[in-house]
């Protein structure tokens, strides 16, 4: 039996290796892939706002109007508005879709079907027409609808670079700024978009007299900007921003795997001697990835590219093989499986480099050199020219693919390192517990600055990036599940770390108005601009003010709530509300068939 298993995961080690290097030789950027569906499905009844991903926090759909409005200049955006205000709607506004959270669903929580009369959803997908470059000043204006990957492009053409953008380009301008995405830096004005904003336009609502609806242009110096930069949507609809851009330049990435035993001392040297450094952590593996990057002369040889292996395009097989393996290693508590998936891919990244390529084809050799615009920002499997159906994001729904959580906790630099000792002291007892996050990234690790935003970070902080399995099925338990939930309150709860706005399952929002020091100062924004809060949702509302979902059978399971009775678990399925391991003060859903007796 033991020599079976043995065999069984030989070959899936070898079928995952060979199409993966299969996907590497044959899957370069001209490669044509099937684009995610649009966030929005409509049909005779109404319409279904979705993310990228396909799925909800809790598993319930959007339901949106019937009809969607699709401006394509400023002014009929500000109709829209007050279209809205006139007729006292709730009103959202989307491009992509790429939040983990709701924040862009207008309607009520107790709607459970299409067509909610009481809000409406604005869409900027085609609001995307301008990106006016200001040489004299070195700033670009873009209307909020153009897309990262457009800016970057008309930016490099023009000699210029963007100096900070996150590392997915799937995003809209607007998206990106008013969810703090980001990148890694703390040198300049540092890693976060949103503190490289000179300018931003706003679409507010109005009074009678002024047409229900007004445009309001804000630079540094108004005292509603460092609200507006990132808002999550609640205080108007981004119109227009204005970036800094800085003389186009290269950059250097050479990516160093190495022992992780004493990185969480080492990581601010490394962040402070290198401009674009992170660093990823494969627990499991015991192996911690310097990435050192940073500018070089723009006369430097090398067209290199940096196409994130989890961002490319990848065969439906690669994906679809991935996925089922997983869910059987899940069905059998195999974790022996889920490691050899993760010494899979953590051997087959570092062989390509996760992603770079050297002269833009492939990975031949450290360091690899290229321009700005190519070097930080990727995501080539949202691209289709043609229509490959053998090709997609790994995560697109429409296959049956990757399926799994993301967590992102924002720590203070001064409580980073006790974090990561205590990730080792539960990790060190069985490191096997960690192979289900290694098949997906590891601890992607990552550095911001300060920032002047009421809802960005008011210190230098260090920024945790891991995602992890995902059942097809609300109610069926994860192998390992207690471990990602102690790791998940941990951060949040004993370190105090913020969450992503953007990202994340409901209960890291707990409590998060007490994080940030600026918070009534939002508030007070968010009162002036939207007084009737037709920005707001029930959805928006659980994120911002950090409500817990009301307790229910299995709500643990979802990170819906924090586990306080066993019936949030499953204990039919034997998982258990129980202490955490090191964190004794989490309560986590654990396996333990003795308690079923």
């Amino acid at each position: 039996m033991g020599g079976t298993r043995h065999h069984h995961l030989l070959f899936v080690h070898g079928l995952l290796l060979l199409l993966l290097v299969w996907s590497s030789t044959h899957h370069n950027h001209s490669t044509h892939a099937m684009p995610p569906p649009p966030p929005t499905q409509c049909n005779a009844t109404g319409c279904i706002l979705s993310n990228c991903y396909g799925i909800w926090g809790d598993r319930k759909d959007c339901w949106v109007p019937s009809i969607i409005t699709y401006p394509t200049t400023e002014e009929e955006l500000l109709s829209a508005v007050a279209h809205a205000n006139r007729n006292k709607l709730k009103l959202k506004v989307v491009s992509g879709s790429h939040t983990i959270p709701k924040l862009a669903c207008p309607g009520e929580k107790s709607s459970s079907s299409p067509g909610n009369g009481n809000a409406v959803l604005i869409s900027t997908a085609l609001y995307n027409s301008s990106v006016v470059i200001d040489v004299a000043n070195l700033s670009v204006t873009a209307d909020a609808g153009v897309s990262l990957r457009q800016l970057i492009d008309k930016v490099e053409e023009a000699g210029f670079s963007l100096v900070s953008s996150p590392y997915w380009e799937g995003a809209s301008v607007a998206g990106i700024i008013t969810t703090g995405s980001h990148g890694s830096s703390w040198w300049g004005k540092g890693g976060s978009v949103h503190d490289h904003v000179l300018a931003i336009t706003l679409v507010v609502p109005a009074t009678q007299s002024q047409g229900y609806a007004k445009i309001i242009r804000l630079d540094a110096q108004d005292p509603l900007f460092n609200a507006a930069i990132v808002s999550l949507g609640m205080l108007g609809i981004v119109s227009k921003v204005k970036l800094s851009v800085e003389p186009r330049f290269k950059r250097s990435i050479t990516f160093n795997f190495t022992d992780d035993a004493h990185f969480e001392d080492e990581f601010m040297d490394h962040a402070r001697r290198h401009e674009f450094a992170d660093i990823t952590w494969y627990a499991s593996r015991h192996t911690a990835v310097y990435r050192y990057d940073d500018r070089v002369p723009l006369n430097s040889a090398g067209d290199g590219v940096y196409d994130f292996v989890g961002f490319q395009p990848n065969p439906v097989l690669v994906s679809s093989t991935v996925r089922a393996s997983e869910k059987a290693f899940e069905s059998a508590k195999n974790i022996n499986g889920k490691c050899t998936l993760a010494a899979s891919f953590v051997g087959y990244k570092k062989l390509i480099a996760n992603g770079l390529k050297n002269n833009n084809q492939i990975f031949t050799g450290y360091p690899v050199v290229g321009y700005q615009g190519k070097m930080q920002t990727s995501g080539s499997c949202l691209y289709s020219p043609t229509t490959d159906t053998l090709s997609s994001c790994a995560w697109d729904p429409k296959i049956k693919g990757l399926l799994f959580y993301e967590t992102t906790a924002i720590f203070p630099t001064s409580r980073f390192a006790d974090f990561i000792r205590d990730i080792k002291k539960l990790r060190d007892p069985k490191p096997e517990n960690f192979c289900g996050l290694d098949i997906y990234n590891g601890f992607l690790i990552r550095f911001i600055k300060a920032s002047g935003a009421y809802l960005g970070q008011s210190e230098d902080s260090v920024v945790v990036d891991f995602n992890y399995y995902r059942a097809d099925d609300a109610s069926t338990p994860r192998l390992n599940q207690d471990v990602w939930e102690e790791v998940e309150q941990m951060a949040f709860f004993k370190y105090g770390a913020r969450p992503h706005w953007a990202k994340n399952r409901n209960l890291a929002f707990v409590g998060v108005k007490q994080k940030y020091p600026k918070y009534n100062k939002f508030l007070a924004a968010k009162k002036q601009l939207d007084p009737q809060n037709i920005f707001s949702s029930d959805w928006s509302d659980d994120i911002l003010y950090g409500k817990e979902a009301a307790k229910g059978e299995g709500c643990a399971l979802e990170g819906q709530c924090i586990c306080s009775e066993d019936r949030h678990c499953n204990p039919g399925k034997g998982y258990f509300c129980k202490p955490g391991l090191v964190y004794t003060e989490a309560r986590v859903c654990r396996y333990s068939p003795s308690s079923m007796t």
